[in-house]
């Protein structure tokens, strides 16, 4: 893995200039998240800043590919897929594009990257291999959306989208590198290193945000090594799922509370357990370091079972899932502000 000692700290330096470009580029052009009732920031922020981590990672794929790093067909799904759901991002960043063509874009760009995967492949539930055919493909698209959109809703503090890349990545590529896919580990690592250029400028308190094009991107990207990563073996999978957990967890349960409560779950809301927790310690930084804390001293160690011990990959997920539920509740996640204040 020596191309990463020259790649990943170049793909750090360059979304570092690349988002403080970006910024003036925001200020200038008036691009800024003015708070509102339903802001978990208090200043206006320029915002769009994603760019910068889209385009550092971009531009490496095609030197991993030349160094036969990955495969022709990982690099045209990654880049098509990325590069469509940044640029519906970006342009929703800029304006507004309907709901319907979002959500069409997206489900293209998912087709996309599982025309060039191959599909999803089977998988391996207590001993038994499975192969979910047609489904499996539909279901990995679902997948493939719902990762990229509840990216986008979990992008609501300073630092904590950025912060769970990272750790999930480094997290993921540590594993690779323990149970021999090493060579697996090199597109984790460049995003990861892409993500701390940005970081630098998002941290609490954030100088600009990450916006629909770079939360969005990072959504896509990550469902995609997780599925990636099953096409080489199945605890590869699990291990995705659970290193994401807090993310996953989160907005799943969110959205399932709004819609049963009857709210719209299209709507912008600040409901989230995350933001909840935010408000309520008067600050980002606090739930930003304590969901990087699950990240490393939780939801790593159970990967490391699945991945090192013989733990039972869908086992390890409700193992690691079953305390997050806990805190999600704790924190009213999903509740309407007024009912969770009244208690």
């Amino acid at each position: 893995m020596n191309y990463l000692i020259l790649l990943a700290p170049a793909a750090a330096i360059l979304a570092l200039l690349l988002t403080g470009l970006l910024r003036r580029y925001a200020i200038a052009r008036s691009i800024i998240d003015v708070p509102t009732e339903r802001s978990s920031h208090s200043v206006p922020t320029p915002r769009g800043g994603g760019v910068g981590i889209v385009l550092s990672f971009l531009v490496m794929l095609p030197l991993l590919s030349m160094w036969d790093i990955i495969s022709n067909n990982i690099l045209w799904g990654f880049f098509g897929a990325g590069s469509l759901v940044a640029l519906i991002g970006f342009l929703d960043d800029h304006g507004h594009i309907a709901a319907r063509w979002r959500l069409l874009g997206h489900f293209s760009a998912a087709a996309w990257i599982l025309y060039w995967f191959g599909g999803f492949p089977s998988i391996n539930i207590f001993g038994m291999t499975i192969y979910l055919s047609w489904l499996g493909h539909l279901l990995a698209a679902f997948f493939l959306v719902w990762m990229l959109n509840l990216y986008n809703f979990m992008d609501g503090i300073d630092g904590l989208a950025s912060v769970e890349a990272v750790s999930s990545c480094l997290s993921a590529s540590f594993i690779y590198w323990l149970v021999g896919y090493s060579d697996l580990a090199g597109m984790p690592v460049i995003l990861s290193m892409s993500v701390l250029g940005f970081l630098f400028w998002n941290f609490p308190p954030a100088r600009i945000f990450m916006g629909d094009a770079g939360s969005g991107f990072l959504g896509i990207i990550l469902a995609g090594f997780s599925i990636q990563a099953a096409w080489h073996d199945t605890n590869l999978l699990w291990i995705w799922l659970i290193l994401l957990g807090v993310f996953i967890v989160d907005a799943t349960l969110t959205l399932f509370r709004r819609f049963i409560s009857g709210c719209k779950v299209y709507e912008a809301h600040r409901s989230h357990a995350y933001q909840f927790a935010s408000r309520k310690v008067g600050s980002h930084l606090p739930v930003t370091f304590s969901i990087l804390a699950i990240n490393i001293f939780w939801l790593l160690p159970i990967a490391l079972c699945v991945a090192l011990l013989g733990l039972n990959g869908l086992i390890g997920l409700l193992v690691a899932y079953v305390p997050l539920v806990f805190l999600a509740f704790k924190y009213h996640a999903g509740e309407s502000e007024l009912s969770a204040s009244s208690r």
